[in-house]
């Protein structure tokens, strides 16, 4: 990767999605880490992302020493340890330490003090299995899973009805539509690991299938309603639909068609009464990213409903709806706004 003066937040996402299939995987992760050092990246606070990222190329590449070594110095570059950004690069810091031998309890102490977050954090299922199954742990894996499930079941079920033995099945909540919760990602990163241990099916497995079943078919009711309100600029959507051509269905074939969809729900919306609208800019290497932590493809609605969850609690990522009339267009096409997609919910 030919080193840039500053790497924005774009950048990352791009390198994050295309690093591993570059000729010189390890040259991006040196890269990242110089980067960080010598402040060249656009906002200092993307700091601890890039140097994980430089760490699970390194990690992925088989390069323990150096996977340790980015690992250490993303910790150090989070603002705090409870950052909750923080528990990847300590996951990635505990299979740097399986992986270079003679570390293995140094490993479990880092692992066992991220076993909380599976009760909160919906990523720390995937990155937590992940770690456990690089030091030959999976059956421990799915033993702290299993509890975690328990745990959240146990919870919900006792708020719902009392005790979770006296319930008929237990009460998951999927969190809003479209969006899974932590009990989701729990459940199927066990059923996962227990399918790659090839033990039985269990009443939870099912209980995981179903959800997902579920979640699925909310998110097709959704579809045609566009309600994600995930916006996809015009080069992200011409590679969308490139790498993903069936979600034509879902995003529309053409970007003006996106555009349309997005502003008829809006005035829709509107209509309903809601208030503080607009849409959340995506990316293809958001989706894909988020769908490798999911172990997930990003054309599964699930996939696409977890990832329109994170992208909308990003503020960062919203785009107030709407403009004033004679503004620029919220597309981004530099148009004002009553000659481009105010129309467009009309046609």
């Amino acid at each position: 990767m030919p080193t840039r003066e500053t790497l924005t937040k774009a950048d990352l996402a791009e390198l994050r999605r295309s690093a591993l299939g570059t000729a010189n995987p390890l040259g991006v992760a040196a890269d990242l880490a110089e980067a960080a050092e010598q402040g060249r990246l656009e906002d200092p606070d993307d700091a601890g992302d890039a140097l994980t990222l430089a760490a699970e190329i390194a990690e992925i590449r088989a390069r323990p020493e150096a996977a340790l070594r980015y690992a250490e110095q993303a910790l150090a570059a989070y603002p705090s340890g409870d950052d909750p950004r923080a528990g990847f690069a300590r996951a990635l810091r505990a299979r740097a330490l399986f992986r270079a031998g003679g570390h293995d309890d140094e490993a479990m102490a880092e692992l066992t003090a991220l076993r909380p977050l599976l009760l909160v954090q919906p990523d720390a299922p995937a990155y937590v299995s992940a770690a456990l199954d690089a030091g030959g742990r999976s059956a421990t894996a799915e033993t702290w899973l299993s509890e975690a499930v328990d745990t959240v079941l146990n919870e919900r079920a006792t708020a719902a009805s009392g005790p979770a033995s006296t319930a008929i099945d237990p009460v998951v909540d999927l969190g809003p539509p479209d969006a899974p919760g932590v009990a989701f990602f729990l459940l199927q990163q066990r059923h996962r690991v227990r399918r790659n241990l090839n033990l039985p099916h269990d009443r939870q497995d099912d209980l995981a299938d179903r959800l997902e079943t579920q979640l699925v078919r909310r998110a097709g009711e959704r579809r045609d309603a566009e309600s994600d309100l995930l916006f996809w600029p015009r080069a992200e959507f011409d590679r969308l639909l490139a790498e993903h051509p069936a979600l034509t269905e879902v995003y529309g074939p053409d970007w003006d068609a996106h555009r349309g969809r997005l502003e008829t729900e809006l005035v829709r919306l509107r209509g309903s009464g809601q208030a503080g609208l607009g849409v959340f800019g995506a990316t293809v290497a958001g989706l894909t990213a988020f769908a490798g932590r999911r172990g997930g493809d990003p054309a599964d609605a699930a996939v696409r409903a977890g990832y329109a969850a994170e992208v909308s609690a990003r503020p960062s990522a919203r785009i107030a709806w709407p403009p004033e009339r004679n503004d620029a267009c919220w597309c981004g096409s530099g148009l004002k706004y009553k000659k481009d997609c105010l129309p467009r919910s009309r046609s």
